[in-house]
C-alpha cells in the first residue's frame, strides 16, 4: 500500500511505542502523543512526536490508542467512539468494551448473556461479607481488586488452602492495609488446568481468521514465584477458528459487532478436561504481545492496522510456528522507588554487543544521539522476541538475543516457553481443543 498517516495516542502509560516505531519503520507518517509527563521522553528519537493529538486527527488516515483511560469524562473507548461517529478510522474501543476490563462482574455478565461458561465468581464491597462467604462456602478462591486499584498487581492473590483459610488471612490483611482504596473486589473459584489466551483482531464487525494463543506470565521470577508484575513474558502461537475460539470470543462476536469495536482483545482462561473458563478480558492491546505480535506477523504491520480500522479483512501473513517474548527490566521493578530507580536505572545506557537488533522492541527508552537510554519511570526498557518451528528454537533465540544486550542491573525470566515444552501443549492437544472448531 501507499504510505499512510498514523497518530498513535498514549493517554496514560506511553506503551504503543514499538508498534508506533514499527509503523515508522515500515514508511508510513507517525505521529505519537503522549498525555502523561513522566513518560513523554518516551519514544524520543525513535518517532516523531505531538504535543495536541487533537489537532493531529483530521491529519491522519488511522488513530490508534495504546490502552483503556478513564482520565477524561468520556474514557478512551468514549473518546474512541467519538471520532469513528465523526468519520475517523479508529483501533480502539468503546465505552462497554472498556468496562469489560473495569468491571469484572460485567464482563462475566456479558460472557454468561452470550452462552459462554464462566467460573463460579461473586462480587463484594465489603471485606467481611467476603470473608463470611468463603468460611461458608470453604474452597481455594482468587482475590481479584476491583475499581482503582484493580491495576496494582501484587494484590492479586491466586489461594492454596482447600479450606480457603489463606484467602481469608490475605482479606483480612488488606482490610488493615488496603480497607481506605479497595472499595470491592471479585472471590472467582480457583480452577486448576492450563492458563491460555485467546487474542483476536476485530475489524468492527468480524473477527479475521487468524487468532493468536498466548501463554502469560507474570510473577516476577522463574517458576512462577514473587510478587505479580504486568508480565514479564510471553509464549504464544498462531492458528485458525479453533474451537477454543469458538468457545469464548467466538460467541461475542456479534456483541463486538454491536459496539463496533476496532483492534485486539482477548480473553484469559483456564482450561481443563472438562470445560473452558474465561477469567477476565484484555480489550486493547496486550503488553509486551504486542512487540511478539509484530515480530511474528510477516507481512506489513501497517497495512494489517490500516485495513483493520477501515473495516476491511486485512491480507495479513503470521508466523507458522512458536514465538516468545521476554521483558528486560530494572530496579526497581515492578516497585516504585524513586530513589532505587535514580540510582540504578534513570538514563542508563542500553547497550548491545553486536550491531544487530534483531527481536528488540522498544518500551521505555529513548535514542539521545544514536545511544539508546532508559525513559520515563517503570525500569521496563526493552523486550526481546524470538520465534522458530518449536517452542524450544524460538526460547533460544529469544535468550540469544538477550545475551546480546549490555545493560548493568538488568533482570529477566529465564524460563518463558518451559510450560509449554512441559506438558502444556500436550494436554491442550489431549483434550481436544487445538483442533478445528466443530459444531
Amino acid at each position: 500500500m501507499d504510505s499512510a498517516r498514523f497518530l498513535f495516542v498514549s493517554a496514560d502509560a506511553a506503551l504503543i511505542t514499538d508498534l508506533a516505531w514499527q509503523v515508522h519503520r515500515e514508511g508510513h507518517d507517525v505521529k505519537y502523543y503522549i498525555e502523561a509527563e513522566s513518560d513523554r521522553e518516551i519514544g524520543d528519537g525513535f518517532v516523531p512526536k505531538t504535543d495536541d493529538w487533537r489537532a493531529e486527527v483530521d491529519w491522519a488516515d488511522v488513530v490508534v490508542f495504546d490502552d483503556i483511560w478513564v482520565g477524561s469524562d468520556i474514557g478512551t473507548g468514549g473518546l474512541a467512539e467519538e471520532l469513528r461517529e465523526q468519520g475517523h478510522a479508529v483501533v480502539g474501543g468503546t465505552p462497554n468494551t472498556d468496562h469489560l476490563e473495569a468491571d469484572r462482574g460485567y464482563a462475566m455478565e456479558v460472557l454468561e448473556d452470550h452462552g459462554v461458561n464462566t467460573v463460579e465468581h461473586h462480587i463484594f464491597d465489603s471485606f467481611d461479607a467476603g470473608i463470611q462467604h468463603v468460611q461458608a462456602n470453604p474452597a481455594p478462591y482468587v482475590i481479584k481488586p476491583l475499581g482503582e486499584v484493580q491495576n496494582v498487581k501484587r494484590l492479586l492473590y491466586v489461594g492454596n488452602e482447600d479450606d480457603g483459610s489463606d484467602v481469608v488471612d490475605v482479606l483480612k490483611a488488606y482490610k488493615k492495609a488496603w480497607g481506605h482504596r479497595m472499595k470491592g473486589f471479585q472471590l472467582q473459584r480457583k480452577v486448576e488446568g492450563v492458563e491460555i489466551a485467546i487474542c483476536g483482531f476485530f475489524n468492527g464487525e468480524e473477527f479475521i481468521d487468524q487468532v493468536n494463543f498466548n501463554f502469560e506470565h507474570k510473577k516476577l521470577f522463574p517458576g512462577n514465584i514473587g510478587p505479580s508484575t504486568g508480565e514479564m513474558g510471553t509464549s504464544m502461537f498462531w492458528a485458525g477458528q479453533n474451537k477454543l475460539f469458538g468457545e469464548t470470543l467466538g460467541k461475542v462476536e456479534g456483541w463486538l459487532a454491536d459496539e463496533g469495536y476496532v483492534g485486539s482483545i482477548d480473553i484469559n482462561c483456564i482450561v481443563n478436561e472438562r470445560g473452558i473458563y474465561p477469567l477476565e478480558f484484555t480489550p486493547r492491546f496486550g503488553y509486551p504481545t504486542i512487540a511478539l505480535q509484530e515480530e511474528s506477523i510477516e507481512s506489513s504491520t501497517g497495512e494489517f492496522f490500516y485495513d483493520l480500522a477501515h473495516g476491511n479483512e486485512p491480507d495479513v501473513t503470521v508466523h507458522n510456528g512458536y514465538q516468545i517474548a521476554v521483558r528486560v527490566v530494572l530496579p526497581p521493578f515492578p516497585f516504585d522507588d524513586e530513589q532505587t530507580y535514580d540510582e540504578n536505572s534513570r538514563n542508563a545506557a542500553v547497550m548491545f554487543e553486536t550491531a544487530h537488533r534483531e527481536g528488540i522492541h522498544l518500551e521505555d527508552v529513548k535514542n539521545v544521539d544514536g545511544q539508546w537510554r532508559v525513559a520515563g519511570e517503570s525500569g521496563m526498557p526493552i523486550v526481546a522476541t524470538g520465534k522458530g518451528e518449536t517452542m524450544q528454537a524460538a526460547r533460544e533465540q529469544a535468550y540469544g538475543r538477550i545475551d546480546d544486550i549490555v545493560m548493568p542491573n538488568l533482570y529477566y525470566r529465564d524460563d518463558i516457553g518451559e510450560r509449554w515444552i512441559d506438558g502444556d501443549g500436550d494436554r491442550l492437544l489431549a483434550w481436544g481443543y487445538l483442533g478445528p472448531q466443530t459444531e
